[in-house]
């Protein structure tokens, strides 16, 4: 039976790289970030779940096309309803700098075995070879031993509040269901990532006073203001919180100013607010709390020097305990790896946020793992067809041992 599965799975190479490239085509970037979401993704994905037993978990944003964040599961029943998940997501961050892109971000193009395109490996990958590994135990007529769930969910990479929190909140999953999320791992698939760093991004409002560029003397500059500040703020932090973890890479944790807002429109005025926003990945051995407390007594001393606000929000903030390595969702997929490629897997950490974090906090086992170059988020992200096929035959396997 496991031959005829893994020979079946080859057949499937086309039928991949079309999938594929219609995914990379059919544009699903959240309204977060400026797009409509992910409905016509979703479309096209319900065209390829004949014979699975399908349901459709949406939820309304009215920014959104049809007003519709939509979340796809397609299932196949198996001797037990003890339940093995594969979970992808539809979304896709924005290209980024078109001019650092040699092709087009969202038309599919073909270089030898890559497929080049915005979403191909992040998480298009996922998507398609959980597919096809679903479909090859379809087309075979077999039962297996667990029953298999596929979820495509919305709204991965700005939160997951109308993805994979609202299928959790709405009771799909069940606390002994065993998920694997394809969503990070290397290029030579040994590697299962069992934990996540604690999440944590902040905005801040540092505050001046507004006036004229030629009159510094009356005013007081919130980015000259904001610079200083973060910079300090950047190097008191790793300096409090220095402690490293092997399981992860880099093995500290990190605090990394990144995005900015406009202050004002005009060259020769003083801004009088500066609005930045840092991103912060805090490793396991720091409570999320300690770090706030400590932010909130550095603005505040800074506040009493000067005499000026700074407010800091939350914008996002997620942590999770990690699963065990000796977990029975990370056995199965070692077992999967040593038969169907020879694979004496490993387990590691990430730094990123992936849906496997609000499974873990939910306390379902759940590991991480596909076979990817990571060059998720960069300009000409790909994805390789061969590691689809191979991760492809993994998956098919794991809900017969």
């Amino acid at each position: 039976m496991m031959v005829e599965l893994l020979d079946k799975i080859e057949e499937y190479r086309d039928y991949a790289l079309s999938l594929l490239s219609q995914m990379i085509e059919t544009v699903a970037i959240s309204p977060d970030n400026g797009g409509m979401g992910e409905f016509d993704k979703a479309e096209l994905l319900m065209q390829h779940l004949d014979g699975f037993k399908v349901e459709r978990y949406d939820v309304e944003d009215e920014r959104a096309k049809e007003n519709i964040r939509p979340n796809v599961v397609a299932r196949i029943k198996g001797e037990n309803d003890r339940t093995l998940w594969i979970v992808s997501h539809l979304d896709v961050v924005p290209e980024g700098d078109r001019t650092l892109w040699h092709t087009e971000p969202f038309k599919a193009t073909v270089a030898g075995d890559k497929i080049y395109g915005r979403g191909s490996e992040d998480n298009g990958q996922g998507i398609v070879s959980s597919l096809i590994a679903a479909k090859a135990i379809l087309d075979l007529g077999l039962k297996p031993k667990y029953s298999l769930a596929l979820a495509f969910v919305s709204d991965e990479e700005t939160g997951s509040k109308y993805g994979i929190q609202h299928l959790l909140k709405e009771g799909v999953f069940n606390q002994d269901d065993l998920v694997v999320v394809p969503d990070a791992g290397s290029p030579d698939g040994s590697m299962i990532e069992i934990a996540e760093k604690s999440i944590l991004w902040l905005k801040f409002m540092v505050y001046g006073k507004q006036g004229h560029a030629s009159r510094p003397d009356t005013s007081y500059n919130a980015f000259r203001r904001a610079i200083k500040f973060l910079r300090d703020l950047d190097k008191a932090l790793h300096a409090k919180f220095d402690k490293e973890n092997e399981l992860f890479t880099p093995p500290n944790s990190t605090f990394e100013p990144t995005k900015r807002e406009k202050n004002v429109d005009n060259i020769n005025t003083i801004p009088g607010l500066d609005v930045s926003y840092m991103d912060c990945r805090i490793i396991p051995d720091y409570d999320i709390e300690d770090i706030l407390k400590f932010i909130t007594e550095f603005k505040r001393e800074y506040e009493l020097a000067d005499g000026y606000r700074i407010d800091v929000d939350i914008v996002q903030r997620e942590s999770s305990p990690p699963t065990p390595e000796k977990s029975e969702v990370v056995q199965l997929l070692k077992r999967a790896l040593k038969i169907s490629r020879n694979i004496d897997a490993k387990v590691y950490g990430i730094g990123g946020n992936t849906c496997g974090a609000f499974f873990r906090k939910a306390g379902i086992e759940t590991a991480v793992w596909s076979t990817v170059d990571g060059v998720a988020h960069m300009p000409n992200e790909y994805a390789v067809l061969r590691n689809i096929i191979e991760d492809a035959k993994t998956f098919a396997l794991m809900p017969f041992l």
